[in-house]
């Protein structure tokens, strides 16, 4: 493709919000930022922070937009910085032997730029819409770009903290993006310069800044986009030297640089589609590179042997896919990145995956945004251990290793994918809003879904509207003439002899009766695209009709060693719809301690209602997330959301009926969902 990124293209259903912006001293303060209104009211919606390097455009912000210096931030003024804040650490993954033969471990890795919503306005805590790009193929994903930014807005973008927190859950480190766009879409050569200024020391301030703010909200580094033209030598050699200072305080701090391909070391902007003699030196600065998609077969060759050359992995480099437009049908030279016959050529990044939500039509359904996100990342089969080899998208899943965190105990899932269409707790819906919250994720099946039968094959997926917490479970329905199995998650979990696996289950309604069994592999298969080897451990009968939630509790103490995967096995005879709520691995029953010193820090009114933020004190220990519920002049609570994080934004609340003060409170949820005692507080009307 002849192109380069893009901003952000509008999402289907916009709110514009003013975003937070420090505190009024800073708004009001030359050259510290501008906002199209006066202040910041004390409860303001807070979103994902985005910046200019040092000066600001001239003229007004449009509405909703506040324009900022990333030079004048600071972490200890920012009132939304808590709820910007990543929480969950990014956790340890391991490679299992692949699903089929034609996926590669240790070869091609992908990075995904991804815009999950406008520079401006995108809710630092989700939002009440179950429309949402719910990123949930971790596995095949090896570094993820929070894709954004324009002239109008910032150009520095930090990824909001339920992002962060959900590829952290898989192991996927995150970058914000530093964009400096071509003049036809707004750039200004001085924001280059700005961004490589030295101060009077000789050092790059911005640099110290652009790891000061990585470090504060939790993420993992930066991706380096300069397109702005005009430049020249003296300028490149700035950007050389602003990257390697960048670099050495990275490296400090644990964090990551990917470089894109387009400005050179002679500081001009020509997108090479390659890695050569002008880019290499920034190239070596960097962890990756992502290059232009003017690549060419040749290019990519000699790319591969360049990288190697300067004592790198060609996989450290990222040949860019568009599928913004066309996704599964962009065309794509597959064989001169992953060729089929000999090692891969270097990795790839896609741009704009988000495509297979944008392409449906505007009453979208989260389930149909899983069928075609599940298309994209698997393929035409729908099941990675069964590949179609006629299928001219070359899915993810039949050339690269899949990936897991589930390395250790307790482990759960109730097969949340971060959006809903109500929420549920413990199969009671909570509240009957839609919403999103990708913070809340759980950890998901890499391998979606690798299907054994001899018989029929059923559908499995991800369903909507039954939960046992959370927005979704799993579903599976089909009319069954042979036992089916369904693999779940690639494991590593001690044995012990006081181990006991739980799986909440049920059938609906229209279901006959289905025998269940858990499926527990204590090893690898011996060559990819070998079936696991399961042993199987009855998990009882449910009858026909709709039997209702149940937990199946089932020891393990006659096996040793190692859990390598967990799935499950179906046997009926005629029609089945067999729902999984929730399984749970542990050693020992675990209950979080409860979090302190909840408190309202903020509250204005609108024509909604009353604004809130609300915060408190994590708890003890390493709790999965928090929720939050509103305590009725009943007695009765309200669901109002749940978040990783220590703070909380809830919008519009309006006053019961004899109600002097409304009240909340919030609980810890540990990682085998049993929940912790409340802290309280109250807002007098």
């Amino acid at each position: 493709m002849t192109q380069s990124p893009r901003r952000p293209s509008a999402p289907s259903r916009r709110t514009v919000v003013l975003a937070g912006a420090g505190t009024a001293a800073a708004l009001l303060t030359p050259g510290l930022a501008t906002t199209a209104h006066a202040a910041a009211p004390a409860a303001a919606q807070p979103c994902a922070p985005y910046w200019f390097p040092d000066s600001l455009p001239t003229g007004t912000p449009g509405d909703g937009i506040t324009w900022r210096s990333l030079k004048a931030w600071r972490p200890e003024t920012d009132p939304d910085l808590p709820f910007n804040t990543a929480s969950v650490p990014l956790a340890e993954r391991f490679t299992p032997v692949p699903a089929n033969t034609t996926a590669r471990t240790d070869q091609a890795r992908i990075t995904s730029l991804v815009a999950f919503g406008n520079t401006a306005g995108n809710p630092s805590q989700g939002s009440a819409t179950a429309d949402y790009y719910a990123l949930n193929h971790w596995a095949y994903i090896d570094e993820l770009v929070f894709w954004g930014g324009s002239a109008g807005e910032g150009l520095i973008l930090a990824p909001n903290a339920p992002v962060v927190d959900a590829a952290h859950r898989h192991g996927v480190p995150v970058l914000g993006t530093v964009f400096l766009p071509p003049v036809h879409h707004g750039g200004d050569l001085r924001w280059t310069r700005d961004l490589v200024q030295r101060d009077a020391a000789g050092r790059f301030p911005l640099a110290a800044k652009l790891v000061e703010a990585a470090v504060a909200h939790g993420f993992d580094g930066w991706f380096l986009n300069a397109e702005t033209e005009g430049g020249d030598a003296a300028l490149g050699a700035e950007m050389l030297a602003f990257v390697t200072d960048l670099r050495a305080r990275s490296d400090a701090a644990g964090l990551r640089i990917t470089w894109y391909d387009a400005m050179t070391v002679k500081g001009e902007v020509g997108w090479q589609g390659a890695l050569n003699s002008e880019n290499t030196a920034l190239f070596r600065e960097a962890d990756s590179m992502f290059v232009d998609f003017r690549w060419t077969p040749a290019s990519l060759t000699s790319s591969a042997a360049n990288a190697e050359a300067a004592g790198r992995s060609r996989y450290a480099l990222w040949a860019g896919v568009d599928v913004e437009s066309k996704g599964w049908d962009a065309p794509v030279d597959w064989d001169a990145i992953i060729p089929a016959d000999r090692p891969h050529t270097v990795g790839y990044g896609f741009y704009r995956p988000e495509w297979t939500r944008g392409h449906l039509p505007e009453d979208r359904t989260p389930a149909q945004f899983h069928a075609a996100d599940q298309r994209f990342w698997t393929g035409r089969s729908l099941d990675p251990a069964r590949p179609d080899g006629t299928d001219s998208w070359r899915a993810p899943a039949t050339a690269v290793a899949d990936r897991s965190t589930v390395n250790r105990l307790p482990f759960a899932t109730t097969f949340n994918t971060g959006h809903g269409l109500r929420w549920y707790e413990n199969g009671r819906v909570a509240s009957d809003a839609e919403w999103n919250h990708l913070g809340v994720q759980d950890r998901l099946p890499g391998r979606r879904w690798v299907v054994r039968t001899e018989g029929r094959f059923p559908s499995v997926g991800f369903d909507f509207d039954d939960a046992w917490r959370g927005g979704s479970s799993l579903l599976v329905a089909g009319e069954f003439d042979a036992p089916v199995t369904v693999d779940l998650h690639r494991t590593r979990l001690p044995l012990s002899r006081r181990t006991v696996v739980e799986l909440t289950h049920r059938t609906d309604a229209d279901s006959g009766p289905v025998s269940v069994e858990l499926a527990v592999a204590l090893r690898e298969p011996d060559r990819p695209g070998e079936p696991v080897a399961y042993t199987y451990v009855p998990a009882g009968e449910l009858r026909a009709g709709g039997s209702g939630w149940t937990t199946s509790a089932l020891r393990l103490n006659s096996l040793s060693g190692t859990v390598h995967a967990l799935g499950v096995r179906l046997t009926a005879a005629g029609p089945v719809r067999w729902r999984l709520g929730a399984v749970a691995v542990r050693d020992r029953a675990e209950t979080p301690a409860a979090p302190t010193g909840l408190r309202v820090t903020g509250a204005s009114r609108g024509t909604g209602g009353t604004d809130l933020r609300l915060r408190w004190h994590r708890s003890p220990g390493t709790p999965r997330h928090y929720e939050l519920h509103r305590v009725l002049p009943d007695g009765t609570r309200r669901f109002l959301g749940a978040t990783a994080s220590t703070a909380f934004f809830v919008p519009g609340l309006r006053r019961e009926p004899g109600e002097k003060a409304a009240r909340f409170q919030v609980r810890a949820v540990g990682e085998l969902y049993t929940t912790s005692g409340s802290a309280s507080t109250a807002h007098r009307w």
